[in-house]
């Protein structure tokens, strides 16, 4: 989807997606459009028996390391306390683990709860009403069913929280924004899917449908939230392969010392 549709005229909108504000898209390039850009709907990974999440959690070089570090603990030093203590930290960790992953994924149950079942599109010169799932890259309904480039208004106020935070509805209108960059908060001229609508109505262009609509980022985020390394993780890990080679290289160093001293 390309960024700053508020920067653009209506009829630049209108070219650039080979559309019309008055008649809308034929049957038959929406569908063509429908097969390649897919449903309008939020995508969400394939969900996972809790066990597999679990075992997941393993699989960290650093969760690696302390495991080893427990094992030699109470197999080499007889120090079983201080490997049970350490398994404890890993155990606890996985749950954490697990449980973070399952909030991510009830955030996406939740989104697409927020998603409206139904709304009402210009087709063909006609007003018709689809399953919002078939909308494709056009008319919001109490829901707004996908990005949209606002290009007639009448009072219309859009109450944006799940986006902005705002609780307060925002005042709507279809003028164009010249500033170059616009926080989503103050795209005035923009309409964002699972918003609502409080007051008044309008008409405007689809931008963005599915996974590339506003909210469609946020669940991108959320499906990617268990893959990407936060800072801390990141230091840790690192930390834990700086120590392994320490105690690698402190190992060879003892063996070969220890081969000299009995060769003396």
């Amino acid at each position: 989807m390309k960024e700053k549709y508020y920067a653009q005229d209506i009829s630049q909108i209108e070219k650039e997606l080979h559309t019309s504000l008055d008649n809308g898209l034929s049957d038959d390039e929406a569908k063509k459009r429908l097969a390649s850009e897919g449903p309008n709907s939020l995508a969400s990974k394939k969900k996972r028996s809790m066990f597999m999440r679990f075992i997941d959690q393993f699989k960290d070089f650093m969760i690696i390391v302390l495991i080893v570090a427990a094992v030699l603990s109470g197999v080499v030093a007889n120090e079983w306390t201080d490997a049970a203590i350490i398994m404890i930290v890993v155990l606890l960790n996985a749950i954490l683990g697990v449980i973070q992953e399952a909030r991510s994924e009830a955030a996406i149950d939740a989104l697409k709860e927020m998603s409206t079942p139904n709304a009402h599109v210009r087709r063909g010169g006609a007003i018709l009403e689809i399953p919002s799932t078939d909308i494709v890259p056009l008319e919001a309904g109490d829901v707004v069913p996908a990005d949209m480039r606002l290009a007639k208004t009448a009072s219309l106020k859009v109450e944006e929280s799940a986006l902005t935070g705002e609780s307060v509805p925002v005042e709507k209108d279809s003028d164009i924004l010249k500033a170059d960059d616009v926080a989503l908060g103050d795209r005035v001229n923009m309409a964002y899917a699972n918003t609502n609508v409080t007051y008044g109505r309008a008409e405007g262009i689809v931008v963005g449908t599915g996974m590339k609509t506003e909210v469609g980022k946020i669940a991108t985020m959320l499906n990617n939230a268990d893959e990407t390394a936060t800072p801390l993780k990141e230091n840790l890990n690192q930390l834990g392969k700086t120590l392994t080679i320490m105690i690698l290289a402190i190992c060879v160093i003892v063996f070969i010392v220890g081969m000299f001293t009995k060769q003396g």
